[in-house]
């Protein structure tokens, strides 16, 4: 399935995309789309409605981010020894993990706001996992039967933030609307394979980002038992695992970093693409 959440009349909605791309409103059968309605005796109950019985949604459809009441927002930084490579550092020994605020949350193509005294902002294309029961001590072998499903994540980044104000990268990663999430939730039996998926970021119509996850130095597996043995991992929690190389901070000779009026978009193969214009915060 593909679950979504969007925005009408002032509600956020929950809905899912049909096999003709028709979005669905879910909103007779569940509240929303978040952890109480993410383990896999719920998703199955969701799976066995028929799409055709749900009111269609009409007109222009205003995303929200795929999954709401977010308990934990993870993520991952150099994860692709090939990104490791272009920032010119070493091959972490374990996964590097830093928090962005949930506050940072957005939809998938909503407007990326450029913070007051940013000079460095930057983009990142990521795989996102959200996990749907409850995980904590789980060995690799395990770990995958706790995802919900995946999505398409924007690690926007301010890089001064972030490195030069000195103490930990979650102050130049949780700026407002520095997290789109979606389009949709694909739930994890669409997924054959989440270590052998294409991503890439274009901005203003340029190929920024090319990659695939098979790249990443810690699968996804090993992610969440990793942090299961730190932590609780909660259903609708959620984890950005990194990106590929081709971040505006690796750019030669001199970095490349993003401006008002640029517009990024971004892919995961069978996750879907979002589209974010850039502005200046008021």
């Amino acid at each position: 399935m593909k679950l979504l959440r969007y925005r009408m009349e002032g509600a956020v909605r929950p809905g899912l995309m049909d096999d003709g791309g028709i979005v669905r409103d879910l909103s007779g059968h569940i509240a929303d789309i978040s952890g109480e309605v993410l383990d896999d005796a719920a998703l199955a109950r969701l799976a066995e409605l028929d799409p055709a019985s749900l009111p269609a949604v009409d007109g222009d459809i205003d995303l929200a981010p795929c999954v709401g009441g977010v308990g934990k927002f993870l993520c991952i930084g150099l994860n692709y020894s090939d990104h490791a490579e272009e920032a010119g550092m070493p091959i972490p020994e374990h996964p590097i993990l830093f928090m962005k605020a949930n506050s940072a949350i957005a939809g998938p193509n909503d407007d990326v706001v450029i913070p007051r005294g940013s000079t460095a902002t930057d983009w990142e294309v990521e795989l996102g996992v959200v996990i749907g029961t409850a995980a904590k001590y789980v060995t690799e072998a395990e770990a995958l039967d706790h995802v919900a499903g995946y999505c398409v994540i924007n690690d926007v980044s301010e890089r001064d933030f972030q490195i030069k104000l000195t103490g930990q990268w979650t102050k130049g990663k949780s700026c407002d609307t520095f997290g789109p999430i979606g389009p949709w939730l694909v739930t994890r039996d669409e997924v054959a394979d989440p270590q052998n998926l294409a991503l890439s970021c274009d901005v203003n119509g340029k190929r920024m980002q090319t990659g695939n996850t098979g790249k990443m130095i810690f699968t996804v597996a090993q992610i969440i038992s990793h942090l299961s043995q730190l932590m609780t991992l909660h259903p609708g929690d959620v984890i950005a695992t990194g990106t590929p190389p081709g971040v505006g901070m690796g750019m030669k000779p001199d970095p490349v970093y993003l401006k008002p009026g640029d517009v990024m978009e971004l892919e995961i193969e069978g996750l879907g693409r979002q589209r974010q214009n850039l502005r200046a915060d008021s």
